[in-house]
């Protein structure tokens, strides 16, 4: 069951909101603010430095380095501290790079543990955790 929420704005905020709208590609204002209050509610909730220690979040963790780091990431898909759901290897043939992505979950302290290591891991370029959207309902 739907609610309706309402509010009011100037000429001037309503012509700004109608042109996001219309640029990111929505239909219509209500699922436009929806999808902008569900962004505004996971920022909110910080990023994985801000989060406390023991607090169990679940996302996308990215890795981009050089050959012979491997081992470094078979650690971490390895390692009892976090859970490791799905990984995924590539080589990207124009920036001479590999990358891995984890569907990884754990404490925001172990996650932050591993990304710290591999961002002072030799050939190791670059490292970048996005924490999942939590919801109380949803697809899963």
């Amino acid at each position: 069951m739907s609610r309706i929420i309402s509010f009011s704005g100037d000429n001037e905020f309503l012509d700004s909101l109608d042109s996001m709208i219309e640029e990111t590609g929505y239909k219509n204002r209500s699922m436009f603010l929806r999808d902008a209050s569900f962004h505004f509610a996971d920022a909110s909730r910080g990023d994985l430095s801000t989060m406390d220690d023991d607090s169990e979040t679940e996302g996308v963790m990215v890795i981009f380095y050089q050959h012979g780091v491997e081992s470094k990431i078979l650690d971490i898909r390895h390692s009892h501290s976090v859970e490791v759901s799905s990984f995924h290897h590539n080589c990207l043939t124009e920036s001479h790079t590999c990358v891995d992505t984890l569907q990884i979950k754990g404490s925001a302290s172990s996650l932050r543990d591993i990304v710290s290591r591999l961002r002072n891991t030799n050939d190791v370029d670059r490292v970048s955790f996005v924490p999942a959207p939590v919801r109380e309902v949803g697809c899963c």
